[in-house]
């Protein structure tokens, strides 16, 4: 009979779960690096507006003032979305090595399990060729018994 871990279903939820939260941690990272994308761009912009206030004409500076004071806003604004998404992330990354743990922990009850099971059907094994063993030795011994007393007869009656 093989071996069957009987909670191999949990084991199998457990994994799955690991599995999606895996998914989920994929999701963060890829969020924060999306909103640094967005900083860079943002940073980008602010500095093209720069160059571009200083060859403008003079009536146009405090439109650029306030365009460049917006765009400095906006990347306070996604520093700080940057900020929460690494926290996101960090607490995704703390689900995980739990879910990590909770399958580790049934991996290693059921390798526990297997080598239990190994050991259990080594040892019937061992009995089943004990008792072999003692039935052919007892019908050996009989046969030998019979053989002695059929040499005896026959002796016994040639005399």
């Amino acid at each position: 009979m093989p071996f069957r871990y009987r909670l191999q279903k949990i084991l199998e939820i457990r994994i799955r779960k690991k599995e999606q939260q895996l998914q989920a941690v994929l999701k963060a990272q890829q969020e924060v690096q999306r909103i640094e994308l967005l900083i860079i761009e943002n940073l980008k912009n602010i500095e093209d507006t720069t160059k571009q206030m200083r060859s403008a004409d003079p009536m146009m500076y405090e439109r650029y003032d306030t365009y460049i004071k917006h765009l400095w806003e906006e990347d306070k604004k996604l520093n700080q979305q940057k900020e929460e998404a690494i926290e996101n992330l960090n607490k995704e990354k703390e689900l995980l090595k739990l879910r990590e743990q909770e399958v580790n922990v049934l991996d290693k009850h059921k390798e526990h399990q297997r080598e239990n099971y190994i050991q259990e059907q080594k040892a019937l094994e061992l009995k089943e060729l004990n008792e072999i063993g003692s039935q052919k030795f007892f019908i050996r011994s009989r046969e030998q018994k019979e053989e002695q007393e059929l040499e005896e007869y026959l002796q016994q009656h040639k005399e």
